[in-house]
C-alpha cells in the first residue's frame, strides 16, 4: 500500500499499475494480482487507504472536540496543515479524480464519506440532544461540505481567507444557538 500511495501521489491513477507497484515495492506483480485480484481490486484498496489517510484524521479531531467551538478551532488549525501538505493535498485530489472517473472507486469513497457523516451526526446529537436525528444528519452534511469546499479552495488558493470564513461560521453559531 505504501508503494501504491506513493505512486498515486507522484503520477496520479495512471501511474498506479500492478507492474509499477510491484517494482516500487520490490515484489512480484503476480503477488499483487493474487492479493488484490487484479488492478481494479488494487485501485479499490488504494482509494480505501487514501481515504483513511485524508478523511480519518480530521473526523477524529471533530469527534474528540468538546463542543462546537473546539471543533471549529480544530478545523481552523488542521485545514492549512492538511491542504498545505503536498502529499495529503495530492491524495485528496486523486481521491476525487478516481471516484468521479470510476464508479467502483466512487462507491468506496462514497461509503467512507457516509460513514464520516454518520459519525459526525452522532457527535452532534451528543452535543445537541434536543435535535432530531434528521437535523443532526443535515448539520453533519453541511459541516462535511464546508470542510470539503474550504479544502478544495485552499488547495488552489493558499491566500484564501480561511480565518475570516471560520470567523463567519463562529458568528453564525453565536447568533443561532438553537
Amino acid at each position: 500500500m505504501d508503494a501504491a500511495i506513493a505512486l498515486l501521489c507522484e503520477g496520479g491513477w495512471q501511474a498506479v499499475t500492478t507492474r509499477g507497484v510491484a517494482e516500487r515495492a520490490d515484489t512480484n506483480a503476480g503477488l499483487i494480482h493474487y492479493h488484490f485480484g487484479g488492478l481494479p481490486g488494487l485501485h479499490a484498496a488504494i482509494i480505501r487507504r487514501a481515504g483513511e489517510l485524508v478523511i480519518n484524521p480530521l473526523v477524529a479531531e471533530l469527534l474528540d472536540a468538546a463542543d462546537e467551538w473546539a471543533a471549529l478551532a480544530a478545523v481552523h488549525r488542521l485545514l492549512p496543515e492538511t491542504t498545505g501538505d503536498e502529499r495529503t493535498a495530492r491524495l485528496a485530489a486523486e481521491l476525487l479524480a478516481g471516484a468521479t472517473r470510476d464508479p467502483a472507486l466512487g462507491e468506496v469513497l462514497r461509503d467512507q464519506l457516509r460513514e464520516a457523516r454518520t459519525q459526525l451526526a452522532g457527535r452532534i446529537r451528543q452535543l445537541r440532544p434536543a435535535w432530531s436525528p434528521e437535523r443532526a444528519t443535515g448539520v453533519a452534511t453541511l459541516v462535511a461540505a464546508l470542510i470539503d469546499g474550504l479544502m478544495l479552495h485552499y488547495m488552489i488558493d493558499h491566500e484564501l481567507p480561511v480565518g475570516e470564513a471560520l470567523t463567519g461560521v463562529a458568528d453564525l453559531l453565536r447568533n443561532g444557538k438553537d
